[in-house]
């Protein structure tokens, strides 16, 4: 394609600015009444040694939601059994102090099988988790909002209130 000095220099200023190649095609038929094919419009780019800009990055959606926790327990090779949903630490140092609000516990009126007690907490900054004690004595939380941890104070304040429900209900669990 024979362009005068004129076009190149619209060409390379269009290309600095990050204009795509068919933004550069689209252009020429525009400004200049020309009509090249994309891929000639490709091969000045070349002959004139410009450098496209780099398109962003796509966005990837968002990871889906964990499946909801069934509490479904299985046996392993050595026959204990193991959950399985992954078990989250209940507490994170670095996080922030708790939203300021009331942490709620609830108890399930029907248990999680394999568990002794299950039920739902909503912490202090609103965040919501399904939690269940094993017949080991292990609490798990299953937080809604995936990668969540609980500050250290609302994490106490769950253990409180979690303790203080039991008793309540004579700790036949």
């Amino acid at each position: 394609m024979n362009l005068s000095e004129e076009q190149k220099a619209a060409v390379a200023r269009w290309v600095g600015e990050g204009a795509s190649v068919a933004d550069v095609q689209k252009r020429l038929g525009e400004e200049y009444s020309l009509r090249p094919t994309y891929m000639d419009v490709r091969f000045l780019i070349d002959d004139l040694e410009l450098t496209l800009a780099d398109k962003p990055a796509p966005k990837e959606p968002p990871p889906a939601p964990p499946p909801a926790d069934s509490g479904a327990k299985t046996a392993g090779h050595d026959g204990t059994m193991h959950s399985d949903t992954a078990e989250t630490e209940l507490i994170d140092d670095g996080a922030a102090p708790g939203g300021g609000g009331k942490v709620a516990v609830t108890i399930d009126k029907i248990t999680k099988p394999g568990s002794l007690v299950s039920g739902a907490v909503t912490f202090g900054d609103g965040n919501k988790a399904q939690w269940f004690l094993d017949q080991m004595g292990r609490l798990a939380l299953n937080p809604s909002t995936p990668g969540y941890k609980p500050s250290q104070a609302d994490v106490m304040a769950f253990q409180r209130e979690l303790q203080s429900i039991i008793e309540q209900q004579g700790g036949m669990f």
